[in-house]
């Protein structure tokens, strides 16, 4: 281990943990397509050979997910079924087997270019949901393709001994068949932390970093590789003294592990008694078990998002229905808050036709696309209120910015409810009602908003990146984007005094909550709910059940006195470090975010 070799890349944290052990470079697309030119008479042919190849690739991936059902649950199966999806796509069917006719060539070659086209298509949507789809895409595609040329793919499963993968990129069923006793963690070029890969790799907890570029040519098989999914880096080629670091750090951390663990089923509440809700925020229903595991007390919030992405027609009453009451009664007793569609019109050109907005992020979107299509809204409502009598259930509406929208939308719940009741349908006359406060025309007007609901929920994603007018994935301009701004905090502290004032209860469900580095600041602002992904809610009880609320709120009152937000996050880090030293290093904070 030379470390004049030693390289250190960095890219997505997508599982959290450290990894140190040999390479193992996976080709798992390596494929050689030929253009082939084939005659008139053998066109049926090359078709029946791609039907053949697709039911080849259902049977694969029907094993597959029969294989994760039993072994990781259905909630992890779910993946699988968009997979089969993706086999009965009209494009990528339709297309291969037109183009096989009209240029009269090679089965693979039209396929190939049919994928290329698609995952073309889904690459440069203005979405990262849609983005991350690509790898799915992909991992259906190469399955057919391998099938069409008789090529067995190398599974991951059957591996000898402990590795670490590193990969230009690995498809969901590649992840789903790790044995966790011989795939310490693994590195990929591309993805992101939403896509399937990245979730399953969480679900199964081996520690991964995605988006690295192009560690798969940097990488040789047989080199020592550390993984550090915590901090969204990789070591390749480690000297002796980041070794001993390192596993010096992963003793370290198994031991605050076990910890944590010990608080699963304790309450968050601090050392002079003040209660607060550590809740989970979900985008999937796969995700549901590492809720339950990490001790959270319900979901704060409930994307309901993927249900209407990568299909050709809007998802009806009773598949969201069944999608909702499958979440509530998982969680039943705890709580479940759903967010009502929170999507813009550029993210549904492919079946509602609406026109391409300049600005999408300032157009027609969330609650403001719900209140043009009520329609939808309508199906949706209905689907979420039948839900309602399995569980605790709680609605919540996105991207409020005046009381108008939130009335409407309150009457358009009313006529629902009053449908429901007419058709003797039952659901849960008490529901509580809240309202993401994103905007700060939401927070500057909350004493208005707070009459017409039971609670807030604050975004502070979209807060922060709205009050500072920063665009947070512009890399020229992000690091203008900090939730230590003294705006920011204002907005946050404006927000819960008026709500408490009303007597309604307040939530953070944007990424501050599940920061340690903040959870003073929120605490000491009587923040009622924090909600987070579930990984992060162990860490958060330990710091708000080994802190007081006095000692939080002098820190606040200290904090928004100062004029800049360098000047606080200096003040902030400083004391979160003192107390909490063991949480700090794995925290991603570093200055800014």
């Amino acid at each position: 281990m030379d470390s004049s070799s030693s390289t250190v890349i960095s890219g997505i944290a997508a599982s959290p943990g450290t990894a140190i052990g040999k390479a193992f470079l996976y080709h798992g697309e390596d494929l050689e397509i030929q253009r082939r030119e084939i005659s008139p008479q053998e066109i049926e042919k090359e078709i029946s050979r791609l039907h053949q190849a697709l039911e080849k690739t259902r049977k694969d991936l029907e094993m597959i997910r029969s294989k994760i059902a039993e072994e990781m649950g259905e909630d992890h199966a779910y993946i699988f079924d968009f997979h089969l999806l993706v086999l009965e796509d009209p494009l990528l069917i339709k297309e291969t087997v037109e183009g096989i006719r009209k240029q009269t060539l090679n089965a693979e070659y039209i396929l190939f270019k049919t994928l290329q086209k698609i995952e073309h298509i889904f690459a440069n949507l203005d979405d990262t949901y849609y983005q991350e789809r690509v790898s799915d895409v992909r991992d259906v595609g190469w399955r057919i393709l391998q099938n069409l040329q008789g090529k067995p793919r190398l599974i991951l499963a059957e591996l000898k001994e402990e590795v670490i993968i590193i990969a230009r990129d690995l498809h969901p069923s590649d992840t789903a068949q790790m044995r966790k006793d011989k795939v310490k963690g693994f590195a990929t070029d591309v993805g992101g932390r939403t896509s399937h890969t990245a979730i399953i790799a969480r679900a199964l907890e081996i520690p991964a970093v995605v988006g690295l570029g192009e560690i798969s040519h940097k990488v040789k098989t047989g080199d020592t590789v550390i993984i550090d999914g915590s901090r969204g880096k990789v070591i390749i080629r480690p000297d002796e003294k980041t070794v001993k670091h390192y596993i010096a750090t992963q003793r370290q951390r198994v031991t605050f592990e076990e910890e944590l663990r010990q608080l699963k089923d304790l309450p968050a509440v601090t050392l002079d008694g003040y209660r607060v809700r550590l809740a989970a925020n979900i985008e999937f229903p796969e995700e549901l078990n590492s809720v339950l595991e990490h001790g959270a007390e319900g979901i704060g919030l409930y994307r309901t998002e993927f249900l209407y992405l990568n299909r050709d027609k809007l998802p009806t009453e009773e598949e969201q229905y069944e999608s909702y009451r499958l979440v509530v009664e998982k969680v039943a007793p705890c709580p479940v808050i759903i967010r009502t569609l929170d999507l813009g019109g550029d993210k549904f050109l492919s079946y509602l036709g609406l026109a391409p907005e300049i600005n999408p992020f300032l157009g027609l979107r969330a609650i403001r696309l719900c209140l043009v299509r009520v329609d939808i809204f309508k199906t949706q409502l209905r689907a979420i209120l039948r839900a309602s009598v399995h569980g605790k259930l709680k609605i919540m509406y996105p991207l409020i910015s005046a009381v108008e929208e939130l009335r409407r939308a309150n009457q358009i719940l009313a006529e629902v409810k009053k449908e429901l009741q007419q058709e003797n349908i039952p659901f849960d006359q008490n529901l509580e009602v809240g309202a993401m406060i994103e905007v700060p025309s939401a927070a500057l007007t909350a004493d208005i908003l707070a009459p017409e609901i039971d609670f807030f929920s604050i975004g502070t994603n979209d807060l922060i990146q709205y009050t500072l007018a920063v665009d947070r994935v512009n890399p020229r301009i992000a690091y203008l984007y900090d939730p230590l701004s003294p705006a920011v905090l204002r907005l946050l502290k404006t927000t819960v005094e008026t709500a408490h004032r009303a007597g309604i209860w307040v939530g953070v469900c944007g990424e501050m909550a599940g920061d340690v580095l903040f959870t003073l600041i929120l605490l000491g602002m009587e923040i009622d709910e924090f909600s987070m992904s579930a990984v992060s809610v162990p860490e958060i009880k330990k710091v708000i059940r080994s802190s007081t609320m006095k000692e939080a709120k002098e820190l606040v009152e200290k904090v928004l006195k100062l004029p800049t937000a360098q000047e606080i996050k200096k003040i902030v880090r400083r004391e979160t470090s003192r107390k909490f030293k063991d949480l700090i290093p794995a925290n991603q904070y570093r200055g800014k975010l």
